[in-house]
């Protein structure tokens, strides 16, 4: 004892023996007494002192032991304060006291390691001991695992403990990757592999061995190699050729190889078989080959296959029939064949069907149009008997594609009778556009000396305008033909028809009601403007004279887009963005046998001398000729509808043929006179003569030339001629032909090409071509003089 400790206890007990008088009452024995209890108490303080500091020294050596660890410690006693906890604690659970916060925080997200937390604190607060290994996030995306775990004390109180098992983990997973990468390549080897005891029985077999028995590989474990494999191999011979039993029973060629080892003091044979594939190695080839003829025989053959089962369902098709009727296999296979075959072909081909199934025909073909698509699809059936054994065992359907022949068929028939029938139109119309322009031109000569106050006035108007009708009969004969001359400009639909309703209205009379819807963002159509006014004007008249006891007349306008190409007839309208207008009545409607004929020129079913029979024929041709279709649905008795299917164009599109149209100079409506040499080519003296002296009259120097070989001899004798106009359809040379030597050899001179066909049948080659003009036929001389007063002033 330290002597500062004697110190204090000696001064104690004088403190002691002072509160003890020495004489009074108290016996001599007393001061003694109460000395020994001061004493007593005094080294019972110092008694428990001295625990105190033993205890202290244990705690700092187990601090010091707590801080050397390199798990993570926290202690906690019964009340949850903290005791002990060293720095791996502070690193891994924070200064906290709840250590689970920190790595709640962490692992926010993560389900699994937020109920394992949850686990080991339910067992902190229950002094039960739970352990688990929690995976977490850690830095660049890496994942850390921890060890932790709850220990309860003795006498109240919780030891946490954590440690980091990354490194562990990584390379437990290593080990583990590795193990099923040897599995893999042991199951997947191209040999067989097995292991057996001593007993005889199957211990391990791998995916190839196993594949080879016809097995699989965890049903053999535990059986007779005998009863499997059909022999056992000798354990004194490490190699030997055996016939091993294989799937359903065949027996294969091996050469097998084994080891004995001792696994655990268990004595195993490790087996490798390796299988003589030779014979199969030549059956696969022989497959393979096989197979490689029926993928091309069947799926890639360019003509439809169906295998039909005696029940006339279809067993197998290969794609080109699925791409024929517009299906997937999968809705085909399963399915009676005649529900791909149309309604109205249905019930020949069920009894060709059935006469080859019942053996009576060896085989039969027939046309037949096939159900499934948007479009008819016509196709040449060819049934062949599928026999077995003698017997007949189904049928295999070959169907060809004939829409295209057909259609073809079709077309030729329909363009050679339009082709004529164009012909003899444009033939027609061609002559009467060069009288009709004498005609016109001969009374616009004469309206220049009788005014509107002569006698003679009317009668020459009389004339002139029963000569513009026919110029309009003729018009609608070139239209049907394709080749009347068109303006087409840029216009709105919705427009067209607004401004034309009121003439509509006139037209039909008070018993028909006219109802006209519009559609919405139509966009633009290029189409000459008076051509798409005739073409509702007629369609108009058409339902009017089909409605004689009234009825509803319904207009509806719509943008459509067709996604892939439609056929009605000879007709084939190719996918693209179209303009439709539709013209509906609730007339009498037209029967089958009229509707293939309804837009051939001079059919008409009226009474003779009630139409010309060339409303829907010119309806026909300048929708046509402007790129856009019709067609025609109805019944007798339910009216007709008139679909009209003009290209729609977008604003791009609509603006670059705007800027093209306008580049287009119109006529010169202002001072028609002018100087300058003209030579005008026409084969026809009266148009000739005209021409020659209107432009005289406008004060013009006219030579004139009666067809191409005499303008050459003119040319050459003349060398200031500025304007040639010329007539394109002549006898020997014809204009086009007189153009191209002129633009070869005087290409400072301006053609004029006339004709009563359109300008881009007319001009041909010409076409777009600077100083080549044209002027349509029948013209008068007011549009006569203007053309060539706007040539001139190309060549000024």
């Amino acid at each position: 004892m330290p002597l500062a400790w004697v110190a204090v206890l000696a001064v104690c007990l004088l403190a002691v023996l002072a509160l003890f008088p020495t004489a009074g009452p108290w016996p001599p024995a007393a001061p003694l007494a109460a000395a020994a209890l001061a004493l007593g108490a005094i080294f019972g303080i110092l008694g428990k002192l001295r625990g105190r500091i033993r205890d202290a020294g244990r705690t700092q050596r187990l601090v010091a032991a707590m801080g050397a660890d390199r798990r993570a410690r926290l202690v906690y006693d019964r009340e949850g304060r903290v005791l002990l906890r060293n720095a791996m604690a502070d690193a891994l659970f924070g200064p906290d006291d709840d250590p689970c916060a920190p790595l709640a925080a962490r692992a926010r997200g993560d389900e699994r390691a937020e109920e394992e937390l949850e686990r080991l604190k339910a067992a902190a607060r229950h002094g039960s001991w739970h352990a688990a290994e929690i995976s977490l996030p850690g830095p660049e995306g890496m994942r850390e695992w921890l060890a932790v775990a709850v220990h309860p004390l003795s006498g109240g109180g919780v030891l946490w403990s954590a440690e980091d098992v990354s490194a562990r983990r990584a390379i437990e997973e290593t080990l583990r990757r590795e193990h099923e990468m040897l599995a893999d390549f042991i199951d997947f080897l191209p040999v067989g592999f097995y292991s057996a005891d001593t007993e005889g029985r199957f211990r391990f077999v791998n995916h190839r061995l196993a594949e080879w028995i016809g097995r699989p590989a965890e049903s053999l474990v535990g059986l007779d190699l005998a009863d499997i494999l059909g022999v056992v191999p000798n354990p004194e011979e490490d190699r030997a050729e055996m016939r091993l039993k294989g799937r359903n029973g065949d027996v294969f060629q091996a050469f097998v190889t084994h080891t004995v080892f001792d696994e655990g003091g268990e004595t195993l044979t490790r087996s490798v078989v390796v299988r003589d594939l030779m014979p199969e190695r030549h059956w696969e080839r022989v497959l393979k080959v096989s197979d490689r003829r029926f993928h091309w025989l069947f799926d890639d053959a360019p003509v439809g296959i169906v295998l039909v089962d005696p029940d006339t369902t279809v067993s197998h098709c290969n794609p080109a029939f699925t791409a024929m009727i517009g299906l997937e296999a999968e809705a085909v296979v399963g399915f009676p064949v005649a529900d791909f075959i149309a309604a109205e072909d249905r019930a020949s081909a069920g009894e060709q069907l059935a006469r080859v199934l019942m053996g009576t025909s060896p085989g039969t073909h027939l046309p037949v149009r096939l159900a499934g698509r948007d479009r008819e699809m016509v196709a040449t059936l060819y049934v062949s008997p599928a026999a077995e054994e003698g017997a007949v065992s189904g049928l295999m359907l070959h169907f060809i594609d004939t829409t295209e022949q057909k259609n073809l068929e079709l077309q030729f028939a329909q363009s050679q009778k339009m082709q004529a029938m164009g012909q003899l139109a444009g033939g027609v119309a061609h002559d009467f556009n060069n009288l009709l322009t004498a005609m016109i031109g001969f009374c616009d000569l004469l309206l220049q000396r009788h005014g509107p106050g002569d006698a003679s006035f009317a009668d020459i108007m009389q004339i002139k305008q029963n000569a513009n009708r026919a110029a309009s009969l003729v018009r609608q004969l070139l239209a049907f033909s394709r080749r009347q001359a068109l303006q087409p400009r840029l216009f709105d639909v919705t427009d067209a028809l607004a401004e034309l309703s009121n003439l509509l209205r006139r037209l039909l009379g008070e018993t028909i009601d006219l109802s006209i819807t519009h559609g919405r963002d139509l966009g633009l159509v290029r189409v000459d403007p008076g051509q798409f006014d005739q073409v509702i004007i007629n369609l108009a008249v058409n339902a009017r004279d089909a409605m004689p006891g009234g009825g509803q007349l319904t207009i509806v306008t719509k943008a459509i887009h067709v996604e892939r190409p439609y056929q009605r007839g000879a007709d084939v309208m190719p996918p693209g963005n179209y303009v439709l207008i539709e013209v509906a009545d609730t007339g009498t409607g037209i029967s089958e046998d009229n509707l293939g004929r309804i837009f051939e020129p001079f059919f008409s079913t009226k009474e003779v001398g009630a139409g010309t029979g060339l409303g829907l024929s010119t309806v026909y041709g300048i929708v046509r000729q402007t790129d856009g279709f019709v067609f025609v649905d109805s019944q007798p008795g339910h009216g007709s509808n008139f679909s009209i299917y003009l290209p729609r164009l977008d604003a791009a599109e609509a603006g670059a043929r705007v800027k093209h149209s306008q580049a287009d100079a119109s006529l010169h409506t202002g001072d028609l006179t002018g100087t300058g040499t003209i030579l005008i080519v026409e084969d026809e003296d009266a148009v000739r003569l005209f021409g020659a002296r209107a432009l005289r009259n406008k004060g013009y120097r006219v030579l004139e030339a009666r067809s191409g070989e005499t303008a050459l001899d003119v040319l050459r004798g003349e060398t200031d001629i500025d304007v040639l106009v010329s007539d394109v359809v002549m006898p020997g040379m014809d204009g086009a032909t007189l153009a191209r030597l002129v633009r070869m050899e005087r290409p400072r001179i301006q053609v004029i090409l006339m004709s009563g066909y359109a300008e881009d049948v007319a001009l041909g080659e010409f076409s777009g071509e600077d100083g080549i003009h044209f002027l349509p036929k029948p013209f008068s001389l007011k549009q006569l003089a203007g053309k060539v007063k706007d040539v001139m002033g190309d060549v000024r």
